[in-house]
């Protein structure tokens, strides 16, 4: 009965996430989910949590967690906002940084969630077409806008763009935030971090679910000067002070902690990432350039939609999206070295049900 829903969301369409499978067990390459564990000093730091402090509130300032990530990016405490996951953190900064009447700008082919988010506060937006190789056309976020949003890299395609683009997009805008979504930096990217001393329009977001491997837990944080930090602080305050559990604070902790652990999973995952690509465009794929933990492949002769069903039916979760312009392209996640070997043995067999172009 819609008649007693809000008007606020009757015509709202929201983000559909990738399936989540049950019963059947499936190589699972459509949710850019990190193939290893994570590290072990978190599960021991979340066992010793997970007892009698649990009938107690978390601390709200999540004090313990920001003064760890600080330290680790070289900032102070009050330049740090957490958050219950990247996703609570992205639409919190959509609440505080822009307003009705003035568009913000975002690529024409992004993370899904920006337009959800921008209906959803009621705020006007402007999709910039990517060029025909998916790059941002930086020329047009160059000002005439009310704020930018810009996942670097980019998903799904997996594009990144290099700091001195970020930086002509900040100058050009000194008078809207541009924020800078990394949830997938880790990969092969260069961190806009880097520029928040000089750029005070700047924030950027990042993720623990993927290089972390803390999908499970939802912890997400943002970082900006400390006049838009208490902005993000004002959001929260008014809608909920504990958004962040005790143990995923405690697990995140021990998570940025970790460094060591931390890079080796990452090298292992880009360098099966190189692996993959390779192999795939030995099969005729087009592969495009990527600086994530997942690969934006086409086939110029096999449409997209036949192979995902193909590798759902052998077993295997893909992404795909039946939009304009990205319709015959996958987004495949990295998986481990035998994830992906499987996956390409798979995708070679199905070739062969295609007649050559």
């Amino acid at each position: 009965m819609k008649e007693l829903w809000s008007e606020r969301i009757r015509e709202l369409v929201p983000y559909t996430p990738g399936e989540q499978p049950r019963g059947r067990k499936f190589i699972k390459l459509n949710t850019n989910e990190n193939p290893y564990p994570p590290s072990a000093m978190v599960t021991e730091a979340i066992r010793q949590e997970a007892g009698s402090p649990l009938r107690l509130y978390p601390d709200p300032e999540c004090t313990e967690l920001r003064e760890t990530i600080a330290s680790y990016h070289g900032l102070t405490p009050d330049r740090i906002f957490v958050g219950n996951g990247s996703d609570e953190v992205l639409a919190m900064c959509f609440y505080a940084f822009f307003n009705p009447g003035k568009a913000i700008v975002f690529p024409d082919i992004t993370y899904s969630f920006y337009p959800v988010y921008a209906q959803l506060f009621g705020l006007d937006y402007r999709e910039i077409p990517l060029d025909e190789n998916f790059g941002v056309p930086v020329e047009q976020f160059l000002g005439d806008n009310g704020g930018v949003v810009i996942a670097n890299p980019n998903a799904p395609t997996g594009r990144d763009l290099p700091l001195h683009a970020i930086r002509e997009i900040a100058d050009a805008n000194p008078d809207a935030v541009v924020m800078v979504d990394e949830a997938y930096v880790d990969f092969g990217a260069h961190s806009a971090v880097a520029l928040l001393d000089i750029c005070p329009n700047l924030v950027v977001v990042r993720t623990l679910s993927k290089s972390r491997s803390l999908a499970g837990l939802r912890v997400g944080y943002a970082m900006g000067s400390a006049d838009l930090m208490a902005a993000l602080n004002c959001v929260k305050n008014s809608f909920n002070s504990y958004t962040v559990d005790r143990l995923a604070q405690v697990g995140a902790v021990a998570a940025v902690r970790d460094d060591p652990y931390f890079r080796c999973v990452v090298a292992k995952v880009s360098n099966t990432r190189e692996v993959t690509a390779c192999r795939l465009k030995q099969m005729g794929f087009r592969v495009y350039d990527s600086a994530a933990n997942f690969l934006f492949i086409s086939h110029e002769n096999v449409p997209a939609k036949a192979l995902l069903d193909g590798l759902r039916e052998k077993g295997i979760l893909v992404r795909w999206w039946d939009k304009p312009r990205i319709a015959n392209c996958l987004r495949v996640s990295i998986g481990t070295d035998e994830d992906m070997e499987t996956f390409c043995n798979v995708m070679e067999e199905l070739l062969k049900q295609f007649p050559a172009g």
